[in-house]
């Protein structure tokens, strides 16, 4: 819980993020999935709880515990935190969006580490500790908290049995599955033309409840392997998307568009049609201008972005 220096209590959330100038317009459509709005800085602060491992741009997260404009009265505050056996560390978390004049030194970092430990009634264990604790200098005041540190899980999924050229990255795959369920709990989520499964993979990892699909029979059982390779169960089904039959909260497509994939605009419109069928929302992955037939389709564009890798770029569309 935040305990402001009101007294009154809520409870927020500093996110800090991490990002490449391209991979930028994704990060921040994902924020907005996540927040509803999002930071043009690299630090984003919310009351919405979002697991640091669940993007590919959260490094760090810092639960606020308590804050105030002064660090004398922050330390005030910590004075006989009530810590349980489990032992701590206190981590001094940098702010990158500060100006140089701000930033505060190695040694001064160090020394406020060692004071901010000296006031919690606990167990301090630099090597091993089961709680970390994070002191940070943010939106114009001190705060302190639990802090957690990302795990780049995707990249495990970098390395599978079978892959294409052709396949989105496991960070845009990530991401998209975050765009399309950032509140999974409960919620259906489809991916019809799933090719090797990179996009069930890392929605699967998350915990997002997903199905697959695809009328390539021949692409399938490589697709089952790549998935069981990591631990996971999913269905995963040789099915036209036309074929698609239930509701699905969301639909994520990555229109094919490689030599062995052309299709013509008649039968994207059939697609999108059929997505509108059964999901209220989609997620549209595509190299190609969309509008007017995501438009004929029935669907509603409601953000977007664009992901660039070199001279190759993407459209990532959320409609619904």
């Amino acid at each position: 819980m935040l305990l402001t220096t009101s007294g009154n209590m809520t409870k927020n959330y500093i996110y800090i993020y991490s990002y490449t100038d391209e991979e930028k317009p994704l990060c921040l459509l994902e924020m907005r999935s996540f927040f509803g709005n999002h930071s043009e800085k690299q630090v984003l602060e919310s009351a919405i709880s979002i697991h640091p491992n669940r993007s590919p741009f959260i490094k760090e997260r810092l639960d606020i515990l308590y804050e105030d404009y002064h660090y004398d009265d922050l330390l005030k505050k910590i004075q006989g935190f009530p810590l349980d056996v489990r032992t701590f560390k206190v981590v001094f978390v940098k702010n990158p969006d500060l100006s140089r004049n701000e930033k505060v030194s190695f040694h001064d970092r160090r020394n406020i580490e060692r004071e901010i430990g000296l006031k919690i009634d606990g167990n301090p264990d630099l090597k091993n500790p089961v709680v970390l604790f994070g002191i940070m200098y943010v939106n114009g005041r001190w705060v302190f908290g639990e802090y957690m540190e990302s795990e780049a899980i995707w990249h495990q999924h970098q390395w599978k049995p079978n892959s294409y050229s052709t396949a989105l990255s496991t960070r845009v795959a990530r991401t998209v599955a975050n765009i399309a369920a950032p509140n999974p709990v409960g919620k259906k989520v489809i991916d019809p033309c799933c090719g090797i499964g990179t996009v069930l993979i890392e929605a699967l990892s998350m915990g997002i409840n997903i199905c697959g699909s695809d009328n390539n029979p021949l692409v399938l059982d490589k697709t089952r392997e790549n998935i069981k390779y990591f631990g996971f169960k999913c269905e995963v089904k040789l099915k036209d998307i036309r074929e698609v039959r239930g509701r699905y909260d969301s639909t994520i497509i990555d229109m094919p568009y490689n030599i062995c994939s052309v299709i013509t605009e008649n039968e994207k419109l059939e697609m999108l049609k059929s997505a509108r069928n059964f999901s209220m929302k989609l997620v549209l992955i595509s190299v190609e201008y969309m509008d007017e037939i995501i438009d004929k389709a029935g669907f509603t564009i409601e953000d977007r972005c664009i992901v660039k890798k070199g001279k190759f770029s993407r459209q990532i569309i959320v409609c619904s």
